[in-house]
């Protein structure tokens, strides 16, 4: 029989399993992050090799790396070749996690997928294999909407509530309350002395979807990540060339996963805008099933092995989160 290595690798966790052609799961384990972009090359390439361990360190036939922060061709190939040099796999491939969230969440394998975790992602496949991508580097690549970003932009509504130069919002105490503190300000000040690290704002983003429900400017950036999201989706699709065509729409990530009604409404309306055709889906597999997935497309495996290895390998995810929760 033939394995495959699967992994998704986050910027807070990483998921490696090991798998058979038949959709059994050999073993699952759960590890830190390991986005190159956070921790390098070696330090993903140390996390990656802790957890194969963990789950048998048997070589595999295919292996099959999706990780957030392997966004240009130079990362792909640098951890590809890094990857086969170590012999894990026979064959290895290597691609953004937005891609594993795409297998995840369709059974077509073609399509749109946007990620909303600590950053915003999107990623489109067409029917005949054509891939559309996004630079996703932050600002500098025009992207808004990760829950660094929401998490900023309350940061930013509450200092301007409290000093007037914007309107009063819940947000004002909310935010700072997050931290122990009174008052935007204070906030303000322990940021920039180092006492808190700005990229806790990443916190931020279930407070801001809970405000909004009877707060005009929460509710304006929860709208504002709705219209980002619908963008992506109408630029991937455009230039797919797929105008008209039935889309599925697959949402995934922390904040597109929170069953936010509000949030899912928006974004289902402003898709039909674009197009009747497009159909949102909110992935209910984790991306660890995507990769997997990815891995049995490479060797053939037929639809009852793809069936098992998602009711299999998302039982074993959910055991091990329900686990690890608890300790």
């Amino acid at each position: 029989m033939s394995v495959v290595l699967a992994v998704d690798g986050g910027n807070s966790k990483t998921y490696v399993a090991l798998v058979r052609d038949t959709g059994e799961v050999l073993g699952v384990a759960r590890g830190p992050l390991s986005s190159p972009h956070h921790v390098g090359l070696d330090g993903c390439l140390h996390v990656l090799q802790e957890l194969r361990d963990e789950v048998g360190g048997a070589e595999a036939d295919v292996a099959a790396l999706l990780l957030a922060g392997i966004d240009l061709p130079e990362e792909e190939l640098r951890l590809q070749e890094a990857v086969s040099a170590l012999g894990w796999a026979d064959r290895v491939f290597v691609g953004n996690d937005t891609f594993a969230l795409l297998r995840a969440g369709s059974e077509r394998g073609w399509g749109v997928a946007v990620v909303c975790g600590a950053g915003i992602n999107c990623v489109g496949v067409s029917p005949g294999g054509e891939h559309v991508r996004f630079l996703s580097l932050g600002e500098i690549s025009g992207d808004w909407g990760g829950g660094y970003d929401i998490g900023i932009a309350a940061v930013w509504a509450a200092a301007r509530s409290e000093d007037g130069r914007g309107p009063r919002t819940s947000l004002e105490r909310l935010v700072p309350a997050h931290f122990g503190l009174a008052a935007p300000s204070e906030l303000a000040e322990a940021i920039h002395v180092g006492r808190i690290e700005q990229r806790e704002a990443v916190e931020l983003p279930p407070l801001v979807l809970a405000a909004a429900a009877d707060d005009a400017v929460a509710a304006q950036i929860v709208h504002r990540l709705a219209d980002e999201v619908v963008t992506l989706a109408r630029a991937t699709v455009t230039r797919l060339g797929l105008e008209g065509e039935p889309v599925e729409v697959v949402l995934g990530g922390g904040v597109l996963q929170s069953g936010d009604r509000r949030l899912l409404e928006a974004i289902e309306l402003g898709l039909a805008e674009v197009s009747p055709a497009l159909t949102m889906r909110v992935a209910t597999s984790p991306p660890i099933v995507g990769s997997a997935l990815l891995g049995l497309d490479e060797l053939g495996a037929p639809p009852e092995a793809q069936a098992r290895l998602r009711a299999e390998l998302g039982a074993a995810v959910d055991r091990l989160q329900t686990r690890m929760e608890v300790e």
